[in-house]
């Protein structure tokens, strides 16, 4: 089972035992399991942003039925969801409350990888990676607002996360300052303000080589900046 190492899932289910035996189970594959065991909890935990959720239908106090419209009014994370009732009108309850799949309990554990997989390749076609950016080593990722280095983040304000993004979705386009200003409107740089010339210039500390020597972000004299793409890949 490839595609799914270094994923997170997380899994909202009372039953501690198999909760137990789920994470060590796909581990064993790669992904990383965080485990809540009622709808608070679950709601909590969605905060570390998760690759796909499990959601068990019978859970103490706000069920899985009840849980599911605020996850999503939260987050789109796909979302497979587990009963013990195997009926069919729990199944179609569920996928109209917008789960993405459904899964009766007793079940495989080999079946739920094979679906979690599944989803994954789902959400790839349809938008669950397009807030990623990838140049090279560089990856830029829209919805957390974070910046990796190969595996090192970098750490950028929030005005610099704003213009990197700007300069990375029209890569291979010079910008003038007030063309970026404009792209990034809603932050606090004022029009024409040449502080732009600082930000670039802490941007390339985080996510240049060797800042010295730019080739990801240039200057163009006289007119603003370039994002270099070349022998690079943007997804999204």
């Amino acid at each position: 089972m490839t595609g799914l190492i270094g994923f997170r899932v997380l899994l909202i289910d009372d039953d501690q035992a198999l909760a137990r035996m789920l994470s060590e189970y796909l581990s064993s594959y790669g992904l990383a399991v965080d485990w809540a065991k009622d709808a608070e909890a679950g709601l909590e935990k969605l905060r570390d942003s998760p690759d796909v959720v499990v959601l068990d239908v019978m859970l103490p106090g706000l069920d899985g039925f009840g849980l599911l419209p605020r996850l999503r009014a939260i987050d789109d994370v796909p979302v497979l969801m587990l009963t013990a009732r195997g009926e069919d009108t729990d199944r179609i309850v569920g996928l109209e409350l917008g789960a993405d799949d459904y899964l009766g309990k007793p079940f495989n554990p080999r079946e739920l990888l094979a679906r979690l997989r599944a989803l994954v390749r789902r959400g790839r076609r349809t938008g669950l990676d397009a807030g990623l950016l990838r140049f090279g080593r560089l990856t830029i990722d829209r919805t957390r607002r974070q910046v990796h280095l190969g595996d090192e983040e970098r750490q950028l304000t929030g005005h610099q996360f704003d213009l990197l993004v700007a300069l990375a979705e029209n890569a291979g386009k010079v910008l003038t300052r007030d063309r970026l200003l404009r792209l990034v409107r809603g932050t606090s740089l004022e029009p024409f303000d040449r502080s732009i010339d600082v930000h670039v210039s802490r941007i390339r500390a985080a996510v240049e080589e060797d800042p010295r020597s730019p080739r990801r972000i240039l200057t163009i004299r006289g007119v603003g900046y370039v994002f270099v793409s070349e022998e690079s890949r943007a997804e999204g």
